[in-house]
């Protein structure tokens, strides 16, 4: 079983070829191996060390192996200028580095060593060292405050380095020890340096615009064109807050070249097969700057330049001004050395980034095999030369049979997986096909028909399965999130006395907590159609004939939903359940069906929500007044609200307040039960008669709604807008996230449901923004307070739901009070 490692990498070696190199520093952070312990001790030096337990091997972040004493600690007293003493880390190749992680040595509280501030040098070949500044130039990095806490740095600029050194400093002599993660992306370009004209000065109405690589580390080195930013359409502005104008480009006036061309050297790291170059381009045409008119490129492998360049002439854009990547093809030329020509085709030449497509060229494998092809100075007997080329080529040979039948085993292996992921999701997912002629309906249209079926394609939303899977590969840009998750989770409980894993409320067993006296009806696993025979339940089954079919309502999780007719209901209802109406007129309730071909999970669940549903008593939560359970379709059947959801309704009301004091009410009565909603909006509260709110939980609209749901991988859909960031990153669902939820939907209320909570934000910047509250580091983003919303209750309310720490969010209790308070 030792194939599978290698298969692996000889797989790896052949797709380099394809790679997509250019890179994206939001998406290149992942930590590169010093806590994971994928960076080797002997990978890690030092220029010295305190003692064997402190040597540099141990300066891994947030690891500790028992060995030593946690940190690297140097042997002397680290001194104010930063340069002497460091800690090395060998890359063991090129990475594009975008973050740093420090930590200080506490040696379970034997050590009290940290580095305040820090500076870094970083190699690409061991010899030429580059000291690393911001892009105010500014080399100090401030480090941390304590011998505990881990502190992540942006490098802004990003380098590009295989050699890095954390060089400690202090504001006077004292002993530092230091603990560092890097995190990043292994860098396929293999660009290693290139030269191009110093950039030019604009002068646009009175304004100096600069154009200069102003983060080029060194007269061969990189720069602003591999840092992974590309500049905006209007040249004027910048990524980067605070810039000078023109920051984001490099730029050429075509007055000081008088061949018409700019001329650019990249030197790489071995000899390439070039596919493609991609250049960003400015084109404000209108302030004189457009894309190259023609690029010519030159190709070196050894000390002279081949005779016959690539010549490329792409369609000069002259209606849209939007900056662009223009892709120039190589035509698969083989050089370590490319010389490229861009000429003007206007006043002035921005470019903000260059990337290249390439592959290792062939002769890579010659050199890996160590044949002396090309040595004129070995004489080699050419009889052994042949045999030996043949038993390399059949080797070859062999060895790309054995990488493609595992390839078409794993392919295989895939396949049988999604086929089982899809069998598990049909157990997810509840596909409507629900025959309406299954109700003995008096509807005159419906007695006349023979039963048509209706399909939905809605799935489940809740509750998220065991292995809840991660909302989006995005997450993965949160190295922090991923080292402090286990630490995150001791530290943090459910408040209020909740557990983490807090029921949904249409799915816990209330039964233990409001009947414990009840010995053999307390199971709800499994459910069967005898639950409600007994007399210890208050449901009873009400005659199908008497339901009258008016129109359907939507569809639901289980199947679908519609409104009916239910003749002689009042006389049926039990005290406790009577509700308003004429008691000689049939009363309009929602009926919720399973479909016939539900599978036993679906059918469980479906009973094990009727017996949760028939337990619930408060004036704010829908109330099940009856069931059908005695044949196929199964049926439960609730109050229908006349007014619908509150989300449509909002526009006609103006006692906003009111409303919610009338959610926060029934959230406060699921709280006091230890159930989490989980799904709290107001497309969930739905309103009647005398605008009564009723919180529910039975999706009658949610393909109307589908735009309020993010798909996870193809798992679960979920409502990420109104979430809780813990919910989102951690899947947890607790009583807090519930109040964050309520925060949201107040927000709603309060803005007429005009507009979709963070519209200005696409599905993935929200999950960004959650990010942002995990570190919380002041970056997040807010809902904004609405128009004509009272400050105390945008301020000390709506804001305190949205806390980071979920203990410090207010109960319902509390909420319900102030928006009681503020009615007065």
């Amino acid at each position: 079983m030792e194939v599978k490692p290698i298969t692996h990498h000889l797989f790896f070696v052949l797709l380099t070829a394809t790679v997509r190199t250019q890179v994206n520093p939001e998406m290149c952070r992942y930590p590169l191996g010093m806590t994971g312990g994928q960076i080797q001790d002997e990978d890690i030096s030092a220029s010295s060390q305190w003692s064997e337990s402190t040597a540099a091997k141990f300066g891994r972040l947030d690891f500790d192996n028992g060995d030593g004493d946690g940190a690297w600690c140097p042997d002397i007293m680290s001194e104010p200028d930063g340069l002497k003493e460091y800690l090395q880390v060998d890359l063991r190749s090129l990475h594009f580095i975008t973050l740093v992680g420090t930590q200080g040595r506490h040696a379970d509280g034997m050590g009290n060593e940290f580095a305040q501030r820090y500076r870094i040098k970083y190699s690409r070949n061991g010899s030429n060292w580059v000291g690393w500044h911001d892009r105010k130039g500014r080399q100090i990095i401030e480090g941390n405050r304590n011998a505990y806490d881990v502190v992540l740095k942006d490098l802004e600029p990003p380098i590009i380095a295989r050699y890095v050194r954390f060089m400690p400093v202090t504001d006077h002599s004292m002993i530092v020890c230091m603990r560092v993660e890097l995190y990043g992306c292994e860098w396929l370009d293999g660009l290693m340096s290139y030269s191009i004209p110093d950039g030019h000065l604009m002068i646009y109405r009175g304004l100096d615009v600069y154009f200069n690589d102003s983060v080029y580390d060194g007269t061969t080195g990189l720069g602003q064109l591999t840092d992974g930013t590309w500049g905006l359409d209007d040249f004027l502005h910048s990524h980067i807050y605070g810039m000078w104008p023109g920051y984001d480009y490099v730029g050429w006036n075509n007055k000081s070249f008088p061949k018409g061309y700019v001329e650019m050297i990249f030197e790489f790291d071995h000899v390439r097969n070039f596919t493609s170059m991609k250049v960003h381009c400015n084109n404000m045409f209108s302030r004189g700057v457009r894309m190259f008119r023609q690029a010519t490129c030159y190709f070196r492998s050894g000390s002279d330049w081949e005779t016959e360049p690539v010549t490329f002439r792409p369609t000069v854009d002259r209606v849209s001004q939007i900056a662009r990547f223009v892709a120039v093809p190589l035509g698969d030329r083989t050089a370590s050395t490319i010389k490229c020509r861009f000429h003007f085709s206007d006043l002035w030449l921005l470019f903000s980034e260059v990337a290249f497509q390439s592959g290792k060229n062939n002769s890579a494998w010659v050199s890996f095999l160590s044949v002396p092809w090309d040595d004129p100075t070995h004489k080699v007997d050419d009889s052994n030369t042949r045999i030996l080329i043949g038993c390399l080529v059949a080797i070859i040979a062999i060895l790309l049979a054995i990488i493609v039948i595992i390839l078409w085993r794993q392919v295989w292996q895939k396949m049988l997986e999604k086929a089982s992921r899809r069998m598990l999701d049909d157990e997810l997912t509840a596909r409507l096909a629900v025959q309406t002629q299954a109700f003995s309906f008096h509807h005159s249209s419906l007695s006349s028909e023979g039963g048509s079926t209706s399909n939905s394609t809605y799935e489940r939303i809740f509750p998220l399965c065991a292995d809840y899977q991660e909302p989006s590969r995005l997450i993965r840009k949160l190295p922090e999130f991923a080292q402090s998750t286990e630490h995150l989770g001791r530290k943090e409980k459910t408040q209020s006395g909740g557990s983490e894993g807090a029921p949904h409320y249409a799915e816990a067993d209330i039964i233990s907590l409001q009947e414990s006296s009840d010995s053999g009806t307390d199971s709800i696993t499994p459910v069967n159609i005898n639950l409600f025979a007994g007399t210890d339940s208050s449901m009873k089954e009400f005659p199908r004939h008497k339901l009258t079919f008016k129109e359907k309502l939507g569809e639901g999780q289980f199947g679908e939903v519609h409104l009916c007719e239910a003749e002689g209901m009042q006389d049926f209802l039990l005290e406790d359940l009577s509700i308003e109406g004429n008691k000689e007129s049939p009363l309009l309730v929602a009926v919720k069906t399973l479909r016939e071909d539900a599978n036993k999970n679906a059918r469980n669940d479906f009973l094990k929500e009727i017996r949760i549903m028939s337990r619930l008593r408060d004036p704010n939560i829908v109330r099940l007044l009856a069931v059908c359970v005695d044949t196929d379709p199964l049926c439960m059947i609730t109050e229908y609200m006349e007014n619908g959801d509150l989300n449509q309704f909002l526009c006609n009301l103006s006692k906003l307040i009111g409303m919610a004091v009338q959610i926060a009410s029934g959230m406060k009565y699921l709280s006091s039960l230890n159930f989490v909603h989980r799904d709290l909006a107001t497309r969930n509260c739905l309103v009647g008669k005398n605008y009564t709110i009723k919180i529910a939980d039975f999706g009658m609209s949610r393909n109307l709604y589908r735009g309020d749901y993010y798909r996870i991988q193809g798992r679960a859909v979920l409502p990420i807008r109104w979430m809780s960031w813990e919910s989102i990153l951690l899947g947890k669902f607790t009583m807090a996230s519930d109040v964050w939820a309520f925060g949201v939907t107040l927000w709603e209320i309060l803005t007429l449901c005009k507009e979709q909570p963070y519209s200005q934000l696409s599905d993935e910047q929200v999950i960004e923004n959650t990010g942002e509250f995990f570190r919380d580091q002041g970056k997040q983003v807010y809902l904004p307070k609405p128009p004509y919303c009272p400050d105390r209750i945008y301020h000390d309310l709506m804001l305190s739901c949205w806390r980071r720490n979920a203990k410090q969010r207010p109960s319902f209790q509390e909420i319900h009070t102030l928006l009681m308070d503020s009615l007065v």
